[in-house]
């Protein structure tokens, strides 16, 4: 198989001043972390709340750029791209984080906010309409709800949204950051079933981020376990 990502000794440092003394503290909130994740697979990373999982999400991201270490996506390294180097690849790297009701603007229609990305990558105007309805349908979402705001879908429809909506950069890998540890139990297993089918369907590589140890035993081809900013 061909790799899609390898992470090469990746730390992420956050340094500062205590509150009641000046002495300099630093924190590695990621330590050294190694690994490669296979195209078409489903890679676990499972630890405890705190261990440094979403710091290191974000650090795949450069939403928070690693101190120090090497990300190398589509055989690239992007901690050494910058500005408009960045944008494909960007593109085809999305996360789905935690939280859906945070992830969506609350003052935009889910035709809005599902529109703007679509036309940040120069998709053709008078096909982003029908491509949000697509892509609502695929996620299970009535596609004439596009004109309704956040608060009137439940959380586990605004996660199929927030599905949706990365969908629409067609990305490779999808960082899926606890998807579903803020929804009802009888909603989880609905959208890891969705999931799986968008997994078969887009042929997707997906980094999948839980403490729910079961959870990633049963989704995952391979798994890495994170404590203290290590693997």
């Amino acid at each position: 198989m061909d790799q899609i990502l390898k992470l090469i000794n990746v730390t992420k440092i956050f340094s500062g001043h205590g509150i009641v003394s000046s002495k300099h503290n630093i924190f590695k909130a990621v330590n050294n972390v190694s690994f490669n994740i296979e195209k078409d697979t489903i890679f676990g990373l499972v630890g405890e709340s705190g261990c440094g999982k979403t710091t290191l999400a974000r650090s795949i991201l450069l939403l928070d750029p690693p101190t120090h270490g090497e990300i190398v996506f589509l055989e690239k390294d992007l901690t050494k791209l910058s500005g408009k180097q960045l944008l494909p690849f960007r593109m085809k790297m999305q996360i789905v984080f935690q939280d859906p009701h945070s992830a969506l603007n609350p003052k935009l229609t889910i035709y809005k906010s599902m529109k703007e990305g679509l036309s940040n990558r120069n998709y053709p105007k008078d096909k982003i309409k029908s491509r949000i309805e697509e892509l609502l349908d695929v996620v299970g979402i009535t596609p004439s709800h596009m004109y309704r705001f956040p608060h009137e879908f439940s959380g586990g429809q605004k996660q199929r949204i927030v599905i949706a909506r990365a969908l629409s950069m067609e990305p490779e890998l999808l960082i899926l950051d606890e998807p579903v540890s803020s929804l009802d139990v009888s909603i989880q297993a609905q959208i890891i079933n969705l999931l799986l089918d968008l997994k078969e369907k887009f042929r997707l590589t997906y980094l999948f981020i839980s403490h729910d140890l079961n959870l990633v035993a049963y989704l995952s081809d391979r798994i890495g376990v994170m404590y203290k900013g290590r693997i």
